[in-house]
C-alpha cells in the first residue's frame, strides 16, 4: 500500500518519538567489578582454553593414578584394568571430554561400551553406547547415574567421537557433616544440552538410594573400567570461580550531574 508523502512523514515521526532518550536516568548499581581474566580460547572448540589443566593431551596418562595400567596407542586411552583417578583435586570446574563407544558394537544393555566419568570420585556422568541400545533411561549414556536420564540422546555411532562439557557445581556441607548445598551438574553431549543445572541427590551407587556424605571441598576425575574398551582423549578441565565486585556504595540513577539513590 502506499501512503502519501505526509502520512509517511507523520509515521516516521512518531516512531521517533517512541524512542528512549539518550540523555535520560541511567541505571548504575554502585559495584566496582574486577576485571575479567583474559583467556585464549583455544583455535577450536575442542582446544583446551589457556587456563586449561590439561589430563590427557594423547601422549600419556601421567596425570592419573593408575594410568599405567590403561593403553596409550595413537594418542588415544583405552579402559584398562580398573579406574583411572587423576592426581589432582577440583571443586567447581569445567571438564572437557571425548570418549567413543567400541566398534564393532558388542553386547546389549549395560554390557555395551560402558564406562563413567565420576565427578569428585563420587557423582557419576554415564558413559554407554547408547546408539540404537536400549537399557533403563537412568543408566544410559548422559545420566546421572541412578538419578535421572539425560534430556535426550544425542549419541553418535559406535567408532565415532562423542563430547562431553560438562560444568559442575560442587556440593558444600557445614562443618556437622550436614548438607548446606547440593550438587550442580549441566552437561553438553556433542553440543546437546542433556543436563541442565540438575541438583544431584547424592552420590550414584548401583545397589542403594543415593545419599551425601561429607568429604573435602576439592576431589578427583575418576573415569571407570566397566571391562569394555571404551576410548578416550583430549581430556582438560578448567577450575571455576565467581565473578568478584565491591559494592562501594547504594544503587543509584544518574541524570547528567544529578544522582539519586535506590533503596533496594
Amino acid at each position: 500500500m502506499n501512503l502519501p508523502k505526509y502520512a509517511f512523514l507523520t509515521a516516521c515521526c512518531l516512531s521517533l518519538t517512541a524512542l528512549p532518550s539518550l540523555n535520560g536516568e541511567e541505571y548504575l548499581n554502585g559495584i566496582k567489578w574486577e576485571a575479567p581474566p583474559i583467556v585464549d580460547p583455544g583455535a577450536t572448540n575442542a582446544s583446551p582454553p589457556s587456563d586449561a589443566i590439561v589430563l590427557f593431551d594423547g601422549s600419556n596418562l601421567s596425570q592419573w593414578e593408575n594410568g599405567e595400567n590403561w593403553p596409550v596407542r595413537d594418542g588415544i586411552a583405552f579402559s584398562g584394568k580398573g579406574q583411572i583417578v587423576s592426581k589432582e583435586s577440583f571443586g567447581d570446574c569445567q571438564l572437557h571430554v571425548e570418549w567413543s563407544a567400541p566398534t564393532p558394537a558388542k553386547g546389549t544393555g549395560q554390557d555395551r561400551g560402558n564406562s563413567g566419568i565420576f565427578m569428585m570420585g563420587t557423582y557419576e556422568l554415564q558413559v554407554l553406547d547408547s546408539y540404537e541400545n536400549e537399557t533403563y533411561h537412568d543408566g544410559q549414556a548422559g545420566a546421572i547415574y541412578k538419578q535421572t536420564p539425560p534430556q535426550v540422546n544425542a549419541m553418535r555411532k559406535p567408532g565415532e567421537w562423542n563430547t562431553y562439557d560438562i560444568f559442575w557445581t560442587a556440593p558444600r556441607f557445614a562443618e556437622d557433616g550436614s548438607l548446606e548445598s547440593p550438587a550442580y551438574i549441566t552437561a553438553i553431549h556433542n553440543g546437546v544440552l542433556i543436563q541442565n543445572h540438575f541438583a544431584l541427590k547424592g552420590d550414584t551407587p548401583y545397589h542403594r538410594p543415593p545419599a551425601y556424605n561429607k568429604h573435602p571441598e576439592k576431589g578427583p576425575i575418576a573415569i571407570q573400567d566397566h571391562g569394555n574398551p571404551v576410548r578416550f582423549r583430549n581430556i582438560w578441565i578448567r577450575e571455576t570461580k565467581p565473578t568478584v565486585g565491591t559494592q562501594e556504595r547504594e544503587p543509584f540513577l544518574r541524570d547528567g550531574d544529578k544522582e539519586t539513590p535506590i533503596k533496594e
